[in-house]
């Protein structure tokens, strides 16, 4: 039997090592975490984080051949293929603070895989990545190799959070890079191999192991540049007497642009887009392309522009003045149908604007803020 490891239990790692376990019933999966109380509870019945369907998905499996544990070290020993999936946040001191991605805990894991393992492994990059993440990954674990051969895999998710579990059942497209030689493409058909068994031959990529890393940042910062362009057309609305909402419509009819993405808002928040947008503005400026990452920087200007323009609007509509006034915030997470509050728009806009004492509780599974000026 194929053993799976995965390296983090949160939003990513979560969800998709339960489907891969329930659409391969042949292989065992491992989700491993140093957290214990973030494994018990993926082990209750209350699970730690939400996502429509995915309790039915977890429920199927768990105590079959999906299982989660703290034995970090055991699994990972144990696992012909290892999934890392641990946080990489935005660094915040030292050489790139405030925009490059700090890999402590990619270096960690890492190590921690050369210094345990006993077999060859198959190790792939699940979190997102900056561009040549794979050489130093792979010069961590050739040095300490003891004879062992690692193939390094890029495999970036595409999951929406609100939608992960339909967007892994049926994905646009499962993307793999390796390494263009014997034993990398050996490896990436392993993966293959167990992606096919739900995704059709024609939706699974290869590429090389850089252009999947940068894929990913990509497509994030594309998807955020339709937020920020239909956002800076309402502000342009607002001043003509135009509708934001018959102008996307109508652009969004041209095959070319399509409709999704063109829903004007307070602006995008989680923890993916900005501190991914930021990450490739700083790629940019270490190979040399001040000009792009300057445009790619007015995506993040426009974001926060936006969400200051709508608290001025509030505060304007209230004869310019919230003392002694009670503003609800109803709606808490930076999307709908998920639970993730990181980086919400609704918590940057009332702790920047108001000075307040904030007092949330739930009602109806949203939660609602009291702000008292």
């Amino acid at each position: 039997m194929v053993k799976i490891c995965c390296i983090g239990a949160g939003y990513v790692g979560g969800p998709t090592m339960a489907v891969i376990a329930l659409k391969c019933p042949d292989i065992e999966v491992v989700v491993v975490d140093i957290s214990k109380p973030r494994i018990e509870a993926w082990n209750s019945d209350t699970l730690p984080i939400y996502e429509p369907g995915l309790d039915d998905v977890v429920k199927q499996c768990r105590g079959k051949n999906l299982f989660f544990s703290t034995d970090v070290e055991k699994h990972v020993a144990e696992a012909d293929i290892i999934f890392v999936s641990v946080n990489t946040p935005t660094k915040t001191r030292g050489l790139g603070a405030g925009k490059a991605a700090d890999l402590t805990y990619w270096e960690s894991a890492a190590r921690m895989i050369a210094d345990v393992s006993k077999s060859d492994k198959i190790v792939v990059e699940k979190s997102t990545v900056p561009v040549k993440t794979a050489e130093a990954i792979e010069k961590i674990l050739t040095h300490n190799s003891k004879g062992i051969n690692y193939q390094i895999l890029s495999n970036p998710e595409f999951l929406a959070e609100g939608t992960a579990i339909e967007d892994l059942f049926k994905p646009d497209r499962v993307l793999i890079g390796g390494r263009e030689t014997p034993e990398g493409r050996k490896a990436v058909q392993a993966l293959k191999d167990v992606y096919a068994h739900w995704v059709p031959e024609d939706r699974i990529l290869t590429t090389n192991l850089w252009s999947a890393e940068l894929s990913k940042l990509a497509a994030n910062a594309f998807l955020a540049q339709r937020i920020s362009s239909v956002n800076a057309i309402s502000a342009l609305c607002e001043a003509t007497g135009a509708n934001v909402s018959e102008v996307a419509y109508a652009v969004g009819k041209d095959t070319r642009i399509g409709p999704k993405f063109l829903n004007a808002s307070v602006g995008f928040g989680g923890s993916c887009f900005q501190k991914d947008i930021l990450n490739l503005v700083y790629i940019c400026e270490c190979n040399g392309l001040p000009e792009v990452a300057h445009y790619w920087k007015q995506v993040i200007k426009i974001n926060d522009y936006q969400k200051s323009r709508f608290v001025n609007r509030v505060v304007s509509s209230m004869f310019n003045t919230v003392a002694g006034k009670k503003i609800a915030v109803l709606g808490f997470a930076f999307k709908k149908d998920t639970g993730d509050t990181r980086e919400t728009p609704a918590l940057v806009l009332c702790l920047r604007k108001f000075p307040c004492t904030v007092v949330p509780w739930t009602c109806y599974s949203r939660l609602i803020l009291q702000l008292y000026s």
